[in-house]
């Protein structure tokens, strides 16, 4: 196992899996901005790792994240209320400000490898907006999810706005955004938000379980692909632009190493060992290749 060292959160690698652990249990796991940069550098060092096919996100203790911590750290600049500096309000005004839950939203929305939430206990605010561009959401039963921005005089954060009607319908989303009410585990599921539900003793090993099947059953650089397509055509105009990108990328993929190793595991009733990498392997002619998450 390798690890590696951060203040609010935890980072290890064992088994393909990067787990990234909020790790503020004291203050159940309250937001903080030095928390958003950890998680942050954290998944974009899982998604440049060749040695990382899944990440696992989870918080420590008895809840995943009660949302932004409004006051511990302000004094030391890790809050959310300290006094504006010239250099933030410069970013503001220039347009390149990023509130922190979006910081790690947009990272997550980038990543070329799959993750899987694994959440208990509270899960509000951005709580809640940090898993919505998750691959899974797994929770356990009592989880409580809530998007209370408007009743706390402030607007829905992380890009959730753009995220949650695509999990769970217009309708839904616009009922949970303005209303800001708490979301029951049970109706999360109903509506799509949460993929499974388990014990809460469970939820991590049946992440755990998940994110070991797609390591050892699927190709990264077809998940990373077809995860950006998803993502990125799914509200195209007309399927005739995915069409053509997925042509190309059908084209090549087949007469590919992964494909061969593919097929052959298929005949040969093994795990496939498939030789791609990510992000090495990724095709170069993506329309939205950057080099992975940034």
């Amino acid at each position: 196992m390798s690890e590696e060292r951060y203040e609010q959160i935890t980072y290890a690698v064992a088994d393909r899996v990067a787990t990234v652990t909020l790790n503020r249990p004291e203050a159940r796991n309250g937001y903080t901005r030095r928390m958003a940069d950890e998680l942050a550098s954290a998944l974009r060092a899982a998604d440049t790792d060749q040695a990382v096919r899944v990440v696992v996100l989870t918080g420590a203790g008895k809840d995943f994240c009660v949302g932004a911590d409004l006051a511990a750290g302000s004094a030391k600049g890790q809050g959310f209320t300290q006094k504006v500096d010239d250099e933030t309000a410069a970013q503001v005004e220039a347009g390149t400000y990023q509130e922190p839950a979006g910081v790690v939203t947009r990272v997550l929305y980038a990543m070329n490898k799959p993750v899987i939430a694994a959440v208990r206990g509270a899960a509000v605010g951005v709580g809640s907006t940090m898993l919505l561009p998750a691959d899974y959401r797994l929770a356990a039963h009592g989880t409580k999810f809530g998007f209370p921005f408007t009743r706390r005089g402030i607007v829905p954060e992380g890009a959730s706005a753009w995220f949650l009607p695509r999990l769970v319908g217009l309708g839904r989303a616009m009922d949970w955004l303005v209303s800001g009410r708490i979301v029951p585990a049970e109706e999360a599921l109903a509506a799509g938000l949460v993929t499974s539900l388990h014990d809460a003793d469970k939820v991590l090993h049946a992440a755990y379980e998940l994110a070991a099947e797609l390591a050892s059953k699927t190709a990264p650089v077809s998940v990373a692909v077809t995860r950006q397509l998803v993502y990125r055509m799914a509200w195209a105009e007309t399927p005739e632009q995915v069409h053509r990108l997925d042509s190309r990328l059908v084209f090549d993929t087949v007469r590919g190493p992964d494909a061969k190793e593919g097929v052959k595991s298929f005949f040969e009733r093994r795990e496939p060992e498939f030789p791609g990498r990510v992000p090495r392997d990724l095709p170069g002619y993506l329309p939205w290749s950057d080099g992975g998450a940034s």
